[in-house]
């Protein structure tokens, strides 16, 4: 089944020029954290995506901070034990979000 995501305005650059793994332009770098907002058409759409990305996280073991209100879904990724800054496994962890949209 294909998501309705519903797109917002594009806030994180592509890092494909500094070496690093490029990210969708919807990710933005803040407070040592990745952020990025979804929207859905529906309830029962956006927690279908939130639960297909538990199983991504889960087989990362590295689990998104987020939350869930109707049709939106906020995530912020960061590596606890790395001082809680954001670091690749994070961006890998955006790349396999972005892949279940």
């Amino acid at each position: 089944m294909k998501l309705s995501y519903l797109s917002e305005k594009k806030l994180f650059p592509d890092e494909s020029s500094k070496g690093g793994i490029s990210l969708d332009g919807e990710w933005e770098e803040k407070n040592n954290s990745l952020y990025r907002k979804f929207k859905f058409k529906n309830f029962n759409e956006a927690f279908s995506f939130m639960t297909r990305v538990a199983l991504e996280a889960e087989k990362m073991d590295h689990h998104p901070l987020w939350t869930n209100v109707y049709n939106q879904v906020e995530v912020w990724l960061s590596t606890h034990d790395a001082g809680d800054i954001v670091t690749d496994k994070d961006k890998q962890l955006a790349k396999k979000i972005d892949a279940l949209v």
